[in-house]
């Protein structure tokens, strides 16, 4: 088992994300590295009638190559939160668990933390608690060094990469699947609100 695993910081983050966390002694969070955009950091993906979408958190704009992840704020003149609540509700109402769950992801959503690494790992206990993950999760204190090593999952875990045997992910009954076939690696809040307390069962036959 390796000393340190690697993970950006994310909004509701795939289930991949989540498997990491299942299956290492303890993961660190880097918050000292420089944001990126169009990323899992500020982003999740659900699947909605339409089809997989994108539900993104508007930052203050700024020089984000310039910006650590820890400090950017989260805009909140832009009404994100109804819109995020509208779509989930509208994509996974008819789940088996989302009375179960949603409350809990209201509540993440209804917050108003400055900023959004502090949105982030809200949203990240709240689902290791619905998982019943007891993986320690820290943050790192320095940036650490890009790897190749098999632990460093900062920069793979990403909606611009296909992530290695996602095409062959086992499935899940998803709500919208009859229409789209089965979509692997959406947010946990797919798998959630589908499987139910299963869940902690699919993250480990997925490591």
């Amino acid at each position: 088992m390796a000393e340190k695993y690697l993970l950006s910081s994310a909004y509701f983050p795939p289930i991949h994300y989540l498997s990491v966390i299942y299956g290492a002694d303890k993961v660190f969070i880097e918050k000292e590295e420089n944001y990126l955009k169009q990323t899992y950091r500020n982003r999740c993906l659900i699947l909605s009638a339409n089809g997989p979408s994108a539900l993104s958190i508007p930052v203050l704009s700024g020089s984000f190559r310039k910006t650590l992840v820890k400090d950017i704020r989260i805009d909140y003149s832009k009404r994100w939160q109804q819109i995020h609540l509208r779509a989930i509700i509208s994509s996974y109402k008819s789940a088996a668990y989302f009375e179960y769950y949603f409350e809990d992801i209201e509540k993440v959503l209804l917050g108003k933390p400055k900023y959004l690494l502090d949105l982030n790992m809200l949203a990240l206990e709240t689902v290791l608690r619905f998982t019943r993950i007891l993986t320690p999760v820290y943050f790192t204190s320095v940036f650490e060094l890009v790897t190749t090593n098999n632990y460093d999952f900062r920069y793979i875990i990403s909606p611009k990469k296909e992530i290695p045997g996602s095409s062959s992910a086992k499935e899940y009954y998803q709500v919208f699947g009859y229409k789209f076939g089965f979509v692997p690696d959406l947010s946990i809040l797919d798998l959630i609100f589908n499987v139910g307390p299963d869940s902690i069962n699919y993250l480990s036959d997925n490591l």
